[in-house]
């Protein structure tokens, strides 16, 4: 008996040893022979904003799938899907006209989704502190009127992103409410902890039973200046935007694979959303996702990782207006039969990593809690129960059982980017994204070691 301790206590002490050499090789590839960087800086500079339907995310997709082809994976191919096709048009523009007669111009950008206003609209604008405020309001106080909420992030939240859940109501549902009552459009403060003139887009709601109103964004700096108004006297707004919806269009997931040795047919997929916003370069939502799974792919391959599971990369098309790419993902794989056994996601920007969240039954989030003791040495702490992620999401569906894991990247500065005309490459830091890439590579090789 002592003697079987004695191998079986060796063997877990090799097999530790192997684990944390081959994580050293991962975080070495990545920080001194990268291509994550590049790779952000030509989806970025070189396609640009990706918004779904657009040229530039036909050629993201004919992008993404020449990276893959260029690293060798297996597989590689694409996925085709439908996708909604909604365009800005014309340069939004805003102004107030104050009672005293000054005009001041703001920055202002459409949500996503929003009509337009069928040229220049005039109308008094009043003002409300939540969307409970304005629910509570009677069709009096703004029938014809331009409503603007002025509802902040919470800024002591230490995590910005359930600062950004406690207020994302006012941009999802802020024009269905405000048009029950009889407004001509409505205004939101923008979804960002900082005061500055970057106003902040993102999807928006409508119902069929309720009229579709024009629904924009203020920078932060305006939405102050706008609310500074309000309180000396009564004023008017000026709003022109050229928003128009299309019928859907084709467009693909791209899908990328190395093949498992031991159980090709059990599938780890993970990856991050190839589409953005029409504004910025998408670099932080999600152009830093999308590299961080290409990078820790490759990686695995330059070090021949052979997985003993299939380990499928997806870029999916369409998570921000829609999510189309991740639900037609999980419908596809389901009718097809496959073995989906576990999904990760990055979508929370590019900033120094912090661990991983795992959305599924406590004993997949005890097997992450044993990956901190390989992990923590390269400043991850965070492994506990939390979300997945919007694209991996919807696999949940049909695989009731899957465990998503999403990396989390610290917070504190995602949210003076997302969506924003400052989300571009030159606000990534090159560190930081190398590091992200090897985090994810290392979560792949313990997921795929202990699954």
């Amino acid at each position: 008996m002592y003697r079987i301790f004695l191998f079986l206590l060796l063997s877990y002490s090799v097999s530790a040893q192997n684990d944390s050499t081959f994580i050293r090789s991962v975080y070495n590839t990545a920080l001194s022979d990268g291509e994550a960087y590049e790779d952000l800086r030509s989806l970025c500079k070189d396609i640009g904003a990706r918004i779904t339907g657009s040229a530039e995310a036909e050629m993201a997709v004919l992008w993404g799938k020449s990276k893959m082809e260029e690293y060798g994976f297996d597989k590689v191919y694409l996925q085709e899907i439908q996708v909604p096709h909604w365009e800005r048009g014309t340069k939004e523009a805003g102004w107030i006209k104050t009672n005293k007669g000054e005009i001041i111009k703001v920055h202002l950008l459409a949500l996503g989704g929003s009509i337009g206003t069928n040229g220049t609209m005039e109308a008094d604008i009043i003002e409300f502190n939540s969307l409970e405020d304005l629910k509570k309001a009677n069709s009096k106080q703004v029938e014809g009127k331009i409503v603007f909420i002025n509802q902040p992030m919470d800024e002591q939240q230490i995590n910005t992103f359930r600062a950004y859940g406690g207020c994302y109501a006012i941009r999802g549902f802020g024009a269905v409410e405000a048009s029950k009552l009889g407004a001509k459009a409505v205004l939101i403060r923008s979804l960002g902890l900082p005061i500055d003139e970057h106003p902040h887009t993102g999807s928006m709601h409508y119902v069929d039973t309720v009229e579709r109103i024009p629904a924009a964004a203020l920078s932060t700096l305006d939405a102050e200046k706008l609310s500074e108004v309000l309180t000396n006297g009564s004023a008017k707004f000026v709003l022109e935007m050229d928003c128009r919806a299309y019928p859907d269009a084709t467009s693909y997931n791209v899908i990328g694979e190395m093949t498992g040795t031991e159980s090709p047919e059990e599938i780890i997929t993970f990856g991050g959303h190839l589409d953005s916003w029409d504004t910025g370069e998408g670099a932080h939502d999600d152009g830093a996702g999308i590299v961080h799974c290409l990078e820790a792919l490759r990686i695995l391959k330059t070090l021949n990782y052979r997985p003993k599971h299939t380990l499928r990369l997806v870029f999916f098309m369409n998570e921000e207006n829609g999510n189309r790419g991740g639900q037609s993902y999980a419908k596809i794989v389901s009718d097809l039969g496959e073995k989906q056994i576990a999904a990760v996601e990055s979508d929370r920007g590019g900033f120094a990593p912090r661990g991983f969240h795992c959305d599924g039954e406590e004993n997949y989030v005890q097997l992450l809690e044993t990956f901190e003791e390989d992990l923590t040495h390269y400043d991850l702490h965070v492994f506990e129960k939390g979300y997945g992620g919007v694209d991996i999401s919807p696999l949940k569906k049909y695989y009731p059982e899957i465990p998503l894991f999403g990396f989390v990247p610290d917070s504190q500065r995602y949210f003076d980017f997302h969506h924003a005309p400052s989300d571009v490459f030159e606000n990534v830091n090159k560190r930081e994204l190398e590091l992200g890439a090897a985090a994810i590579a290392s979560l792949l090789f313990l997921l795929d070691k202990n699954l």
